[in-house]
């Protein structure tokens, strides 16, 4: 569990904190970025986050866990800073500046370490997870990842290559994990995914193509217009970007879709598919690849939600409502046979070409 330990520390996931001081950021607000307003706390995985209210916009404020370096943060900021000027097309969130000119505050805690605060546009409307898209909807959600894929491609940073839990590329690394999993058929069914992924994909590894990737562009990390023909309106949270197999970015969405149609659980990852690769086509080595990098990574959000449910009891109704249905989910993907999954795949390239 070193590996694991060592992972989650990078991550800002091995301990808990103290929530910050509403009075604390509601002065830096005030004096560093002249906006005050009503806050508002908002629930997330690790940040301390809040909705601020003001008479004629609203805010997204994150203030950093402690045990984040402070590097990881400026990386986040700076990838979303860079698609704003390379793809001004792609709607991601807007990094608001001080009065300044910073994109950051540091916020030094009574221990000594540094908190960072930044603050955001916020961007209204549902994320996709709250609505019920059609297969035409999820490719252009899909295509967005494709473009935003496409323009990071040039992206370069000197914490782009920090160590993340989530990124898949560790997966088989995190077998440890599985110990904290008390129920039997779960733990079989991790096991078996391990087994898919060191077949498959860790042989593979050093030949995917990296870049920096998004890391989590997950139905809660998307906001929706039903009534736009863009259908995509806002792509959000880049808390978990880094330097990756590209392949990865939309193994991470597959993961998240998978079971939506619980008779046909990989339904809606086909269509994600075939709109992404509108944008940026998948090689037809890697394709065999991203559905078993998708159970990969639904697997790993179950077992890492058994381990932080533990230690960080104040963020676990958090936790365990957003993996609810991960096992039962890994269940019903993995009775599919993977050449099935596979010539679907194939098969949502053309019928959504």
């Amino acid at each position: 569990m070193k590996i694991a330990q060592r992972l989650f520390e990078e991550s800002g996931l091995a301990s808990s904190h103290e929530p910050i001081d509403v009075m604390l950021v509601s002065a830096l607000l005030e004096g560093r970025y002249h906006v005050g307003g009503r806050l508002e706390r908002l629930a997330t995985e690790k940040d301390d986050t809040f909705r601020l209210r003001t008479h004629s916009d609203d805010y997204l404020v994150k203030v950093s866990p402690p045990d984040e370096a402070e590097m990881a943060v400026a990386l986040q900021t700076a990838v979303m800073r860079f698609l704003q000027g390379a793809a001004p097309e792609v709607p991601v969130q807007r990094v608001k500046l001080t009065v300044g000119g910073d994109d950051r505050v540091a916020i030094k805690t009574n221990d000594g370490r540094t908190r960072v605060l930044r603050v955001f546009d916020f961007v209204e409307g549902p994320v996709l997870a709250r609505t019920n898209p059609t297969a035409e909807q999820l490719a252009k959600v899909g295509e967005m990842l494709g473009r935003v894929d496409v323009a990071l491609k040039a992206f370069e940073h000197p914490a782009d290559r920090r160590g993340l839990v989530w990124d898949i590329r560790h997966f088989h690394q995190l077998t440890g994990l599985v110990e904290h999993t008390p129920n039997t058929e779960h733990r079989q069914l991790a096991q078996e995914v391990f087994r898919l992924f060191d077949g498959a994909i860790v042989p593979r590894l050093n030949d995917l193509e990296t870049q920096v990737i998004h890391g989590d562009y997950s139905p809660y990390n998307v906001v929706v217009d039903p009534q736009s023909d863009d259908f995509v309106t806002g792509v959000i949270d880049f808390g978990d970007t880094m330097r990756s197999a590209v392949i990865f970015d939309p193994a991470v969405s597959l993961a998240n879709l998978l079971g939506r149609a619980p008779d046909h659980p990989w339904l809606d990852a086909c269509a994600f598919v075939a709109g992404y690769e509108r944008a940026r086509p998948i090689e037809d080595w890697e394709l065999p690849l991203l559905p078993i990098a998708a159970l990969a990574r639904l697997t790993l959000r179950a077992l890492i939600t058994n381990w932080r449910a533990e230690r960080v009891p104040e963020r676990r109704d958090y936790l365990l409502g957003h993996a609810k249905d991960d096992w039962i989910n890994v269940g019903r993907a993995m009775a599919v046979p993977l050449d099935d999954v596979i010539a679907q795949l194939r098969e949502g390239r053309h019928d959504l070409a």
